[in-house]
């Protein structure tokens, strides 16, 4: 089994386009009133969004995007404009990670963890 997409509600569609192509999605479905769908720039997943009254609860949806350059692709969306919570740091689970939120208060986490993202030190081994 492999997961195909995930769906994001978002309050205003074509500002949540626009956020999501600055963070260097490829439109590739849009229906003007209340869908759009986005592939990864390595083309492997993909997500949509779609119109929703409360799109976030309190914590939001939080997403991971894998990055294997990391610090570079902070430094370029902090040039064209995008805001970070969270800087790039390495966490005790040995990721690192820089954290945002999109335009609903969904958390996006941008990470590099290597081996460790499917075989930490911690993994359970099963048979």
């Amino acid at each position: 089994m492999k997961l195909n997409q995930l769906t994001i509600p978002c309050r205003n569609i074509e500002n949540s386009i626009h956020f999501y192509k600055k963070l260097g999605f490829q439109l590739i479905v849009y229906t003007k009133s209340h869908y759009a769908r986005f592939i990864a720039p390595d083309k492997q997943a993909s997500f949509s969004l779609h119109i929703s009254d409360n799109p976030s609860t309190e914590n939001g949806i939080w997403i991971y995007f894998e990055c294997d350059h990391l610090d570079e692709k902070v430094r370029e969306l902090i040039h064209v404009g995008i805001e970070f919570e969270e800087l790039p740091n390495d966490k005790p689970w040995l990721w690192r990670e820089a954290r945002l939120k999109d335009l609903d208060g969904n958390i996006l986490i941008l990470y590099f963890a290597g081996e460790n993202r499917m075989n930490p030190p911690w993994r359970i081994n099963s048979f």
